[in-house]
């Protein structure tokens, strides 16, 4: 690119940015179109405020009013999803910093990582003092009322696969991805025998990851849990979780569960 190009461009984007009016109506006609006084209750600005920043907008051709409502056009909705899609990012790096900071970020594949601005409405849960068990309590909480169970596991302890077995004797639809160092364990006790009531139950599935990965994650119908190694990448950290029962959450949950299963092998048990 052109230095002369670069330059125009980076102006364009440093005014688009310097105007928050602005920003805040191309993500209030993200949500569908909008009348001047339902842009008014949105943006808390007045229309003398609004109206120039809109003829600015209209000018660089991101909306345009039709019926007496302002609508993004086509270029404003392409423009729109990408601020939105910034916003979110930020907003999930700056809400989680602290627990972004102190565990292993390679865990989690690249490309999902691209996109973990859908985790901005979740929370953190640890353990405490006057609680310490309470990140383990809320899972057995998310597996009690779960209509089905994908989770894909870089370690096991006994009681969560006691708690997922039992899952599974109850009819519950489970799915389990687990890498090569939790499968040599599956193989053991306390495991073994768990495995050998349930590898003919048609609603469990287990599978072998054939990549490695080094995360603790459980999709339901409900939320989403996902847990870390921590920043030195030698310990799973079972005392801190992140929780989220936003369908974007979730979704982005499910489509990791996806990846994995996908570069993955039925466990012979």
């Amino acid at each position: 690119m052109a230095s002369d190009d670069y330059t125009r461009i980076m102006g364009d984007i440093q005014a688009l940015f310097r105007s928050r009016l602005q920003i805040q109506i191309l993500l209030a006609l993200a949500d569908g179109d909008k009348t001047l006084a339902q842009l008014r209750d949105r943006t808390g600005s007045s229309s003398q405020a609004l109206i120039p920043k809109i003829r600015g907008l209209e000018s660089q051709m991101l909306i345009e009013q039709r019926n007496y409502e302002y609508l993004l056009t086509p270029l404003g909705l392409v423009l729109t999803s990408r601020i939105t899609d910034f916003v979110m990012t930020i907003g999930a790096i700056r809400r989680h910093k602290d627990f972004w900071a102190t565990h292993d970020l390679t865990g989690i594949p690249q490309e999902f990582l691209f996109d973990i601005g859908k985790l901005l409405n979740a929370e953190i849960v640890f353990d405490t003092t006057e609680d310490v068990i309470h990140v383990y309590t809320l899972f057995l909480k998310i597996l009690k009322d779960a209509a089905f169970i994908h989770g894909a596991a870089s370690m096991m302890s006994p009681g969560m696969g006691e708690a997922v077995f039992s899952r599974v004797i109850e009819g519950t639809p489970v799915e389990l991805i687990v890498n090569q160092e939790a499968a040599g364990a599956l193989t053991m006790e306390p495991y073994a025998p768990f495995l050998a009531q349930i590898r003919n139950y048609p609603n469990f599935k287990i599978y072998i990851s054939q990549i490695p990965f080094r995360v603790g994650l459980t999709v339901t119908d409900k939320c989403l849990s996902l847990g870390l190694y921590k920043k030195d990448g030698k310990m799973y950290d079972s005392t801190t979780d992140l929780f989220s029962v936003d369908p974007d959450a979730r979704d982005w949950g499910e489509k990791v569960f996806t990846y994995y299963k996908e570069n993955s092998v039925i466990l012979s048990i």
